[in-house]
């Protein structure tokens, strides 16, 4: 447990938590919407201070970052704690839970040593929500950045501006949920979220120079419509054409069981409406081979980089370009 860094005090006793969006008052020993920060005696807690529940190498395509140093090993870090509560979440154990007995990580230079050992390039923040146990990601990422690593944040794109300003410089790549373009999706399967402040902020992570990929996970009969995809195309090709958008298939989970599968035609169509839409690069996810993993040039069509689900079968780039026509491929490398 940690003294936060990211609240105001109130005259009353109460304090105003600004590490989201939700930006919760809470009066004394009251915990947050994400249950792992609280108030106790005016002062505002993280209950979740370093207390890491997963620590991976993983391919930095299962982010998912198809841009970000393709080939590449991250290695994954994660603590307890979302602010959304999401019907489908697929990680729920961690995000949903909290168990406070969870041992806490004294030194973080041991996530550095792992990350040497399993050599990797870059450091993520995943699995939950980052934003939750910003102090020790943002921590994290320091002593990472120092010894020349990247750092990545998977999140669902609710940080506050405060938490925003002071990742700039630090954060290097993000993958954003756009879970949906329905203000009514995110009320009611997200927990009461306002979509127009995830809009927003993708438009602050891109402002702020950090390499921004985007995942829509396509649920059938909840944001699967013609309509909706194509407005969630149309807005991320506004943002920037070269702007990868990943559209993934749902699989039953947590409070979405009775929910099906979602048919890879499905993604088939969103992959086409995003095109059309002008987006360069609209890859398909959770059902691997068909070619909707590929990387083909935005100007020549040649395959670039050839996969299946998260391993690179093939690059092709040449000093980061087309071998073909010479167009350089926009990303980290």
């Amino acid at each position: 447990m940690k003294e936060s860094p990211y609240y105001k005090q109130h005259s009353d006793g109460k304090v105003e938590c600004t590490l989201c969006e939700f930006r919760c008052i809470l009066k004394n020993n009251q915990k947050g919407i994400c249950s792992v920060r609280q108030n106790i005696d005016g002062k505002l807690f993280s209950l979740n201070y370093g207390k890491v529940v997963a620590l991976s190498p993983d391919p930095v395509e299962k982010k998912p970052l198809f841009h970000f140093q393709p080939g590449s090993f991250s290695f994954s870090i994660a603590c307890q704690g979302c602010n959304f509560s999401c019907q489908n979440c697929q990680n729920w154990q961690t995000s949903q839970q909290f168990n406070e007995s969870t041992d806490e990580i004294k030194d973080f230079n041991l996530i550095l040593q792992l990350a040497e050992k399993y050599r990797c390039s870059s450091l993520s923040y995943t699995y939950s929500e980052p934003t939750i146990y910003a102090e020790t990601a943002l921590e994290t990422a320091k002593i990472g950045a120092k010894a020349g690593l990247k750092n990545i944040f998977v999140t669902n794109g609710y940080e506050s501006s405060e938490l925003l300003n002071e990742m700039e410089g630090l954060i290097h790549g993000a993958n954003i949920d756009l879970k949906s373009f329905s203000k009514k999706f995110y009320k009611k399967v997200c927990g009461g979220v306002d979509v127009n402040k995830v809009l927003k902020n993708i438009e602050l992570f891109i402002e702020k120079n950090i390499w921004v990929e985007i995942t829509t996970l396509v649920i059938p009969g909840k944001n699967d419509s013609t309509e909706e995809l194509r407005d969630i195309a149309s807005f991320i090709a506004g943002l920037g054409k070269h702007i990868p958008w990943h559209v993934s298939a749902f699989h039953p989970t947590y409070k979405m069981l009775d929910s099906n599968n979602t048919p890879l035609k499905t993604l088939i169509n969103a992959r086409e409406i995003g095109l059309k839409e002008g987006l360069k690069y609209v890859y398909q996810g959770n059902i691997p081979g068909g070619g909707g993993e590929n990387t083909f040039c935005s100007h020549c069509n040649e395959l670039l980089i050839e996969r299946l689900h998260f391993q690179i079968i093939s690059n092709r780039l040449i000093e980061n370009k087309c071998p073909h026509c010479k167009t350089s491929l926009e990303g980290v490398f």
